[in-house]
């Protein structure tokens, strides 16, 4: 008989320490799309997910005990912390890998302003991880690219054959992501992007397949917006 190989423990680590300085000091995290929370419901796709062991969230200080209330409130039983993040996404990301469980052997770091992104995705990610040692939820950009001069005059028109748009998650071997994240320490250097991070750190990125709406909820004009792909999902149009 062949043995089953055995699934890895995949921890997930949920940033959700952003400023909202493009939502008007609103914590887009805690507001409401269809009746749910946006963290939440980029929880849900990880809690709902065979292949996610445990999540840990990162938020702000103060954010904390709400989001206890909502995490209960959800059911959201992977949930193993609720940790305070740092000063940049880097630093609130590197506050979460320090409280994964031991047999952790690949982390996926995402964006908790990503509420729609679908557990199938998910999956299919972690699936793509495994197999390369890293990988990212990305789409193909659909808009023409232009290079502009320091006058805002168009250069050049650039190709997008080879251009995608990077989503989350982000899903690494935890040793990598380790390695990674102290090369970057030693250099003092600080990244918006746990992909550029490894990059950095020679390793090569695969693709994943994403899906156009697993957008970022980034100014008051989302919200509405993710409610319509959300009514759109769910079979409920007006």
């Amino acid at each position: 008989m062949f043995e089953r190989k055995k699934r890895p423990f995949v921890s997930a680590v949920i940033v959700a320490a952003g400023d909202a300085s493009r939502m008007e000091g609103i914590d887009k995290q805690l507001l409401d799309i269809g009746g749910v929370p946006v963290v939440i419901r980029s929880i849900l796709a990880f809690e709902q997910s065979r292949k996610v062991d445990e999540i840990i969230v990162v938020t702000k200080k103060e954010s904390i005990p709400e989001l206890n209330r909502q995490v209960r409130e959800f059911a959201c039983d992977k949930v193993k912390f609720i940790v305070k993040g740092g000063d940049s996404r880097q630093q609130s990301v590197f506050c979460g890998i320090q409280c994964v469980d031991e047999r952790c052997a690949y982390v996926a770091v995402h964006d908790g302003a990503r509420p729609m992104v679908l557990t199938d995705a998910v999956d299919g990610c972690i699936d793509d991880a495994v197999e390369y040692g890293a990988a990212l939820l990305a789409v193909r950009v659909k808009d023409t690219i232009k290079a502009a001069d320091a006058q805002n005059m168009v250069e050049r028109t650039v190709s997008r054959d080879n251009l995608y748009s990077a989503q989350t998650p982000q899903i690494f071997e935890i040793g990598l992501y380790r390695r990674a994240m102290q090369m970057a320490l030693d250099r003092g250097t600080d990244y918006t992007d746990d992909c550029q991070l490894v990059e950095a750190a020679g390793q090569k990125v695969y693709l994943s397949q994403g899906d156009d709406s697993n957008i970022k909820i980034t100014t008051p004009d989302d919200i509405p917006f993710a409610e319509a792909l959300l009514a759109q999902r769910e079979g409920n149009f007006l």
